[in-house]
């Protein structure tokens, strides 16, 4: 299973380039092991041409280095503390995504103005507070942020964003989806004022997003 999750990271740190989340050797996507302490992330300073399943690191939930032949990366222990702190989440993403980093630098949350938002964040991307790298103070800052809060995705203050999922892919999803809106949020400004969608239609929207959009399951019918 371990090589399964592996091969799974190694992939999803391509989308992280397809999708134009990152340069350099910058950002990293993790995921928890299922039924284990563990974790697997990438390794610090490789770059995205080199990385290979067998590549990829595996740390415990304290962030130390279980498996690998390279240190982990530098936000192993916020990745871990996330992990540690919301039994939910399978998967962690951090970008530095530059319309998305850009709302980080003013330190001002994503406004709710689009059906989008309201699908996959159920309101206003927050905002978390400063925090160095290195450390779990990141971690700290994203679980403070995000209990209780139905956005998988916060951005850390003069820093970038960090995304929960479910799973790591729902995770790059939610980082896709966050630079997305960040992007057309900054175009539609620069046009005049962008009132937020009403809190009642944010909630039905997210709602039927969430829990009816998409191909049924077996044996149920599809309301759309």
């Amino acid at each position: 299973m371990i090589e399964a999750i592996k091969k799974e990271v190694c992939e999803l740190h391509r989308e992280l380039i397809r999708w134009g989340l990152v340069t350099w050797t910058s950002g990293n996507v993790s995921a928890r092991v299922p039924g284990e302490d563990l974790l697997v992330i990438k390794p610090s300073g490789v770059s995205y041409d080199e990385l290979t399943p067998d590549a990829m690191v595996i740390c415990d939930l304290d962030g130390r280095l279980v498996e690998g032949a390279h240190a982990p990366s530098s936000d192993t222990e916020a990745h871990a503390y996330v992990y540690r702190h919301m039994p939910h989440v399978g998967g962690v993403v951090h970008t530095h995504s530059p319309y998305a980093t850009a709302w980080a630098a003013r330190g001002e949350p994503i406004p709710c103005s689009l059906t989008a938002m309201a699908d996959e964040f159920g309101g206003d991307i927050p905002i978390g507070p400063f925090a160095l790298i290195g450390s779990d103070a990141i971690g700290r800052g994203i679980v403070e942020t995000l209990t209780g809060h139905p956005s998988p995705a916060v951005l850390m203050l003069q820093h970038g964003p960090f995304t929960i999922g479910a799973t790591a892919k729902a995770a790059v999803k939610a980082a896709v989806m966050c630079e997305d809106v960040a992007r057309t949020m900054h175009y539609a400004r620069q046009l005049g004022s962008v009132d937020r969608l009403p809190d009642q239609a944010v909630a039905s929207l997210h709602d039927r997003y969430q829990n009816v959009y998409g191909q049924p399951q077996s044996g149920q019918r599809s309301t759309s």
